[in-house]
Formats: structure tokens, sequence, C-alpha cells
């Protein structure tokens, strides 16, 4: 997590990360202020801390009088937000095909290799970010700060969904799609790289399971085997 420094709120944001990036705390479990505060030694202040952390990468749920649960994105709502990348970041690579420089091609190809890196060593936080982070670079390199901004925000919509349900297989599918926008870009072929991108987008969505069930265990048991 860029820009954090090791504390004891770092340490619970990456454990309870972790614990759902695993697939061990699903969406609607519970995340007690005073049973985390117990299982980490701390105080429940920097427990709060984490959890708002993690609430403003919409991994987490915060409640009024109920508290922390780990955030249940519904399948409306992705098939929502897919609808809206999907006009955007159609245009957006029609767009960037006749405007993208040398050193905005380099910096995607340098970001695609890392992609291969990350899925090498089966590091699945970092892939699923690196994958995500493809389309903010796309929209950075087009010079729209406002659409590289509300990508990021639709991107993190899509976070918890695309970390509990893409299949290391998905995933590796969406990195090879990846090299493909970008070979179109490198070519200047327009049409090609919007209905690429367009393609991708669909793909990514029909390859998430979400309709299945999911159980929600007891978090400090699964923190506890986690560190076991």
């Amino acid at each position: 997590m860029p820009g954090m420094t090791a504390t004891p709120t770092r340490s619970i944001v990456e454990a309870i990360t972790r614990a759902i990036v695993e697939q061990r705390l699903l969406p609607g479990a519970k995340l007690g202020e005073q049973r985390l505060a117990a299982h980490f030694g701390v105080s429940r202040t920097l427990v709060r801390q984490a959890l708002h952390q993690l609430a403003q990468r919409r991994l987490v749920r915060l409640e009024p009088a109920r508290g922390a649960f780990v955030a249940s994105p519904s399948v409306r709502e992705a098939r929502e937000v897919f609808a809206v990348r999907r006009t955007l970041e159609r245009a957006l690579a029609h767009d960037l095909a006749q405007t993208l420089t040398a050193p905005q091609l380099r910096a995607l190809r340098q970001h695609v290799r890392r992609e291969a890196a990350a899925l090498a060593r089966h590091d699945v936080p970092a892939r699923t970010q690196l994958l995500g982070d493809f389309h903010v670079l796309l929209a950075r390199c087009s010079g729209n700060q406002v659409l590289a901004e509300l990508l990021e925000d639709l991107l993190a919509r899509c976070a918890l969904v695309t970390l509990m349900y893409q299949s290391a297989h998905a995933a590796a599918h969406s990195h090879t799609e990846h090299e493909a926008i970008v070979a179109a870009l490198a070519a200047r072929d327009a049409e090609r790289a919007a209905q690429l991108l367009d393609e991708h987008l669909q793909h990514v969505e029909q390859g998430l399971a979400l309709d299945r069930p999911v159980p929600c265990p007891d978090v400090t048991h699964v923190l506890r085997e986690l560190q076991a």
C-alpha cells in the first residue's frame, strides 16, 4: 500500500485485506472493533482508523450504531459499474490511439510487464491492483484528470468484487487482453483499441462468479489462521 508507513494501523489493514483477498472473510462478515483490538493488542482508536482506511477503499462498509462489515456489493451495482466503465473506456481507447506519445507507450508496456511478474509469483493483491491500475493509467495518458479520478472511483467500487471473484485464469486472460490493447494503441488503430477494450471489460464481468454463496466466518478465527 503505497504511502503507508509501518504502523499498527497498517498491520491491521494488511491483515484484514489479506483475509478478504484469500476469501477467508467474505461479504457481510462482522468486523467488531473490540475483538480486533484484543486480537492485535491495540486500542480501539487504531482499529477504527484501520477500518476507515478499508472503508475508503470500499472493502469495508461502516454502519452507524451497527459497526463495520466486509462490503457486500450487489450484482446490480457490479453490472451498473461495468456498464459505465465500458461507455467511458471505449471512447478513451479510441481517442488515446490518436494521441499516445512514445513515453506513454513505454509506461504502458512497463505496466503490463509488472502485471506479468505479479501473475508469475501468484501475488493476488498485487495482480488485482495492477490489473485495475492499467485502466487508470490509460486515463492519465489521455491527460484528462477528471476522467482519471472518475475511473479510480469506479475501480474502487469494483475492487472487492474482483478480489473476491476473479480466478487466476481470468486474471491471466485480462493481462493478455491488456497486451493486445497496448499493441492496438501502438499501431494507432483506434477502432481496434476501442473494440478490444470493450470486449475486455465484457470478459472481466462475465468471468466474475457474482452469484455464489458467501459464508461469513468469525473474524478473529480467520486472523488467527492467517498468523499460524
